[in-house]
Parts: structure tokens; sequence; C-alpha cells
């Protein structure tokens, strides 16, 4: 008992070596372009390398998370940590000083926490531009 009732020729089985290499070439475009996003991040050191990568497989099927982290990964954004401010870009005062520098120079106030987290920015690119890649995303 035969399950087909003709004769296989050259060209069915061209016909079936040709879907076969279809195949295999979407599967491998689809692993390409889903990773494409986590690869663009870790290369540019992106502080959300990870997060990127998973939207980008995540996203894959339906397009507009993958678009949205393909332009992530070339988003150069800069991550703050307060916990790292300098030590004197730290405002810690009493009760009775901040009402009357604030009631003498509201502006003073806004500018010194301007100038703060500049501080803050310019260090932490710094660290990041001077620590060694090893790989790791955080």
């Amino acid at each position: 008992m035969d399950l087909i009732d003709f004769k296989l020729d050259g060209y069915d089985y061209a016909t079936f070596l040709i879907l076969l290499l279809v195949a295999i070439a979407f599967f491998y475009a689809m692993v390409t372009l889903g990773g494409l996003p986590g690869k663009l991040a870790e290369r540019r050191k992106h502080p959300h390398a990870e997060s990127v990568k998973l939207g980008g497989w995540i996203g894959l099927f339906t397009v507009f998370p993958w678009i949205h982290a393909l332009i992530w990964a070339y988003h150069d954004s800069l991550t703050i940590d307060v916990r790292k401010f300098p030590k004197d870009a730290q405002d810690k005062p009493d009760a009775d000083d901040h009402h009357s520098d604030e009631a003498a120079d509201p502006g003073a106030t806004q500018a010194t926490h301007k100038e703060a987290a500049t501080a803050a920015a310019a260090e932490t690119a710094d660290q990041a531009q001077s620590a060694p890649g090893d790989g790791a995303s955080r």
C-alpha cells in the first residue's frame, strides 16, 4: 500500500529540496532578526541591553515591539544613580537652614540640584567609559 499513487521523479525531489532550503532560510532570518536589537545594544554597551534583547525576541512576530526594541538599542540612555552622588552634592540641610535659604533665594536651590545632577551624570558617564567591559550587562 503506497501513500501516493504516482512515481516521484527528479522535479519532485528538487521541489522538496527547494522547500527545505526556503524553510531553513526563513528560520535563519527569524533568528537573525530576533537577536538583532540585543546584539546592537550589547555592542553599544547599552545599560539595558538584556531588556532590549528580550524586547527584540518577544516583539519578533508582532513587529511593533521589535521596531521599538531596535530604536531602543540605539538610544543613548544615561542612568543616573542617585546613590552615587558626590558627597558635596548631597543635600542634607537642617530644617531651619533649608527654609531660610529658600526664602532668601529660591532659584539657588534649584541651581544647586541641577549642578549636582550634572556632576553626577558626568561622573557616571566617566565611570562607564573607563570601566573595562566584561560583556555582561546590568
